[in-house]
């Protein structure tokens, strides 16, 4: 495969990985995606309906990160160095997936679809809310497929000849990057739990769930860093930028991927903090409207059930 510009890369530099390079399938996607959710959420607001701006901002930072990567020259430099890919699968797999999930493209999704007209058949709302209870979507949102599918994502991918022969083929290298995106989605999905879904649990346990898959993400990158000789054969002097060291860049590539692991760790706790604290606040209104309804009968019969338990110690 050769890059959009036919000649030598320059330099790997910030400011000649920033130019714009569109590849028409990524950028078809990022349109298609920005536009419909600016359509659902216009549609909620001339509604009367409230949505967040904060949530319209997250969808259109998660967009254009998945731009950023797929329609720059970062995406001509990742068929020539192997840290520049890295680039690309650490973002597309690790932070725009939780910029998009912050989204919460599912529920606008419900929100802007009208229901069916009674007799008429399921509509797409129906269709969507079938799908969310179905056996497939329980089993892929579970834990115990979307953590080893992440991780596995990893090892499968670059320990074996799988990389290389994707990387062949323009096909290949798009299925390769829509892949990342959506192993992100599903791993942080019930994770974040913005969005309805199946597998919904406890804040501690959301919390359990996102430190269990870093180590391995982690240990990758130390594997990568430490390996002794080229991963993967795709990149290639004649490829790379003159004077390119492909060991010293492969030692880079597992570096980024180590270290790219604490920014969506990061983001991801302090977006379930503050989800924590929300829910808390709301279960405490719920408990005071509650208390106001009937008078504080809970409190009324604790107090009358402590007062039994002393006339039975007595």
């Amino acid at each position: 495969m050769h890059h959009h510009g036919g000649g030598p890369l320059p330099p790997f530099s910030f400011s000649n990985a920033i130019g714009l390079s569109p590849d028409w399938p990524y950028l078809a996607f990022c349109v298609l995606t920005l536009g419909l959710y600016l359509f659902g959420a216009v549609r909620l607001w001339r509604r009367g309906d409230k949505w967040p701006v904060g949530r319209v901002v997250a969808w259109t930072l998660g967009v254009g990160t998945v731009f950023m990567v797929t329609n720059t020259k970062l995406n001509d430099y990742g068929m020539a160095l192997f840290s520049a890919h890295m680039m690309q699968h650490m973002v597309l797999s690790m932070l725009s997936p939780i910029l998009l999930l912050l989204g919460a493209p599912i529920t606008l999704t419900l929100r802007s679809l009208r229901p069916a007209r009674k007799g008429s058949g399921r509509g797409p709302r129906e269709l969507l809310v079938a799908l969310l209870h179905s056996r497939l979507v329980r089993i892929v949102s579970h834990p115990a497929y979307t953590i080893p599918v992440f991780i596995g994502s990893l090892y499968g991918l670059y320990f074996t000849p799988l990389f290389d022969y994707l990387m062949q083929y323009q096909l290949g290298h798009l299925a390769m990057m829509l892949h990342f995106l959506a192993v992100g989605m599903l791993f942080f999905w019930p994770i974040m739990g913005v969005d309805p879904g199946p597998h919904r649990p406890g804040f501690v346990m959301r919390i359990l769930e996102l430190f269990m898959g870093m180590p391995f993400h982690a240990f990758f990158g130390v594997a990568v860093m430490m390996a002794s000789g080229q991963l993967v054969t795709t990149f290639t002097e004649e490829m790379a930028p003159v004077g390119t060291n492909l060991h010293a860049d492969q030692q880079l590539a597992g570096g980024i991927t180590w270290a790219f692991g604490e920014i969506p760790t990061a983001i991801v706790l302090i977006a379930l903090t503050l989800q924590w604290a929300k829910s808390e606040e709301r279960q405490a209104r719920r408990r005071d409207r509650a208390a106001d309804r009937d008078g504080d009968a809970e409190l009324a019969a604790y107090n009358k059930y402590l007062a039994s338990l002393n006339r039975a110690a007595g």
